[in-house]
């Protein structure tokens, strides 16, 4: 792609860095932008440099929050023996948007994959363990993407809290395998919350 200006080759290859962004699509948005009045634009940038500097992660849970607990930990009305295991942020958006399930989260932080040189080490795994031990939760629902590396890390959790005072499930395969859970539509999701399965391994 030739480009006309210095400025605008920088700008649109940095946009087409995002995921799911080609070259074309970034043109389109850079030349978007520089259309948009001055203001508009400090906005955007502001707001993404303070997304940079300023965003947290709840130190519960490991959700992407404002403060030091996330809204959903630090409110009164969820039920906090009740643990649903997700990989990233857009899974509690996508469960949250069903508006049928009134637990907590915990974020792992992505899936094991060893192909993509990610082990459980990498994971929020051991942050999990030691929330189970507490003995305050009687649940743990493995909401993960029915995918190969979502199955690894069920069994891989399933494995380290088998032996804790724990009850272990996970959701119903209402969800295609390959399937990820933030493209899952609400009602699928929200019946397989609900007729969630007890997990286990036959020995």
């Amino acid at each position: 792609m030739n480009f006309s200006s210095r400025l605008l080759e920088n700008a649109v290859n940095e946009f087409s860095k995002l995921p799911g962004v080609g070259q074309k699509t970034a043109l389109r948005l850079v030349l978007h932008l520089l259309n948009q009045p001055s203001q508009e634009v400090e906005n955007l940038s502001d707001a993404l440099t303070r997304l940079k500097r300023e965003i947290r992660y709840c130190k519960v849970c490991g959700n992407i929050s404002d403060s030091e607990v996330c809204g959903v930990c630090s409110a009164n009305k969820r039920d906090k023996s009740l643990v649903c295991i997700v990989e990233d942020t857009r899974d509690i958006m996508a469960i949250e948007n069903t508006n049928q399930y009134n637990g907590v989260y915990h974020v792992l932080g992505g899936l094991i994959s060893p192909m993509d040189g990610i082990g459980p080490s990498d994971l929020n795994i051991e942050r999990l363990v030691e929330r189970v031990k507490t003995g305050e939760i009687e649940e743990v629902i493995l909401a993960l993407s029915a995918t190969m590396e979502g199955d690894t890390t069920i069994f891989y959790i399933f494995k380290k809290l088998k032996d804790l005072p724990v009850k272990i499930s996970t959701i119903a395969r209402g969800i295609a395998f390959g399937g990820e859970i933030e493209y899952a539509d609400e009602i699928t999701l929200a019946r397989s919350i609900a007729t969630r399965v007890p997990y286990g391994v036959e020995s």
